[in-house]
């Protein structure tokens, strides 16, 4: 196999297990024998499960973040693009701590806040880029530092949900509550 290839095995059998029984539960040794693969050829590749995770996600990320803000939306207004575009990259940061991460480790690990919170300013980095490539909103030259300021308070707002909530259910009505009573005033501040 070349590099590339097992590199790809190894994250697809980790992103499958993690999906499956969370980041918290899978181990190693199980990545190990999905990909068909030694546990000594991981290491050769990533130094660290974390690492692994990292990769997964920053491919979901791009790939994500991409087709969000390109979509072609039928909205005209800056202040609904804007506020569809933070609701949207808001549901895929639950889906990256839901489905890959998992609440239960994210509110209980140290390692997991400190892996959250680099996740986090790596996705601020993607979507700020990816924003200002939008040319109705970058005409202004006071836009990139108002969407710095809306990029940074929901991505504060949104990654708390995952230290502060008790149970999933917690979490979602979290998000709804910053949809409907928080998002609207940011984004307003944002214009």
């Amino acid at each position: 196999m070349e590099i590339d290839k097992i590199k790809e095995s190894i994250k697809k059998a980790a992103q499958d297990l993690f999906r499956k029984y969370g980041y918290h539960k899978t181990s190693v040794n199980e990545i190990a024998k999905k990909a068909k693969i030694a546990k000594a050829t991981i290491y050769k590749y990533f130094e660290s499960k974390e690492l692994v995770l990292h990769a997964i996600l920053m491919d979901y990320l791009k790939v994500s973040i991409t087709d969000l803000v390109h979509q072609n939306n039928k909205t005209i207004n800056k202040e609904e693009h804007l506020t569809l575009l933070i609701l949207r990259v808001s549901k895929l940061s639950y889906t990256i701590c839901n489905e890959f991460i998992g609440w239960d480790f994210i509110r209980e690990s140290a390692n997991a806040q400190e892996f959250l919170k680099n996740l986090s300013d790596e996705l601020e980095r993607l979507l700020y880029t990816e924003f200002l490539q939008i040319e109705e909103l970058a005409s202004d030259e006071t836009y990139p530092e108002r969407l710095r300021f809306l990029i940074k308070s929901s991505k504060s707002i949104i990654f708390s949900f995952a230290f502060t909530s008790v149970s999933d259910a917690d979490v979602r009505k979290n998000f709804i509550s910053f949809q409907k009573e928080i998002l609207p005033y940011l984004v307003k501040a944002a214009l």
